[in-house]
């Protein structure tokens, strides 16, 4: 599924520990973060960026509060992705890129509201691949 919305390599991680293979990234975007800050910050390559975008709440906890630090100590940078569109001109642009097919949202499953639960259930097992999505 990565593959197919533009990913050049994708690292399943029930098969692999990329964070002890030895090889150094430029770029992780980790969409499930349950490791440590410091195996991330060990498998980035010197002037390396790691985004985490979503995860476990021990991890996304690590990236806000020791992510600035590693950041500002460091060539290193980490950090989260919690971008929240509120000027006219964001949205007009994500409008454009949604509308040409650029960004095309990936969602998993959908829920009505009345299984609310179950789809808490289900987000935190950890393995959804795309959004969840409550219709009302």
């Amino acid at each position: 599924m990565l593959r197919s919305i533009g990913a050049d390599q994708v690292i399943d991680y029930t098969q692999e520990d990329f964070t002890k293979s030895g090889q150094l990234y430029d770029l992780i975007l980790d969409v499930v973060a349950y490791r440590s800050i410091f195996d991330y910050k060990r498998a980035l390559s010197p002037k390396g960026i790691c985004v985490f975008v979503g995860g476990s709440v021990a991890a996304i906890f690590q990236a806000f509060t020791l992510g600035p630090l590693i950041s500002m100590t460091g060539s290193k940078k980490m950090g989260t992705v919690m971008w929240k569109p509120n000027k006219k001109e964001d949205l007009v642009i994500l409008k454009e890129l949604f509308e040409a097919g650029k960004v095309v949202p990936v969602i998993d499953r959908r829920y009505p509201l009345s299984e609310i639960p179950e789809a808490l259930r289900y987000l935190e097992e950890g393995h959804a691949l795309g959004k969840v999505v409550i219709t009302m």
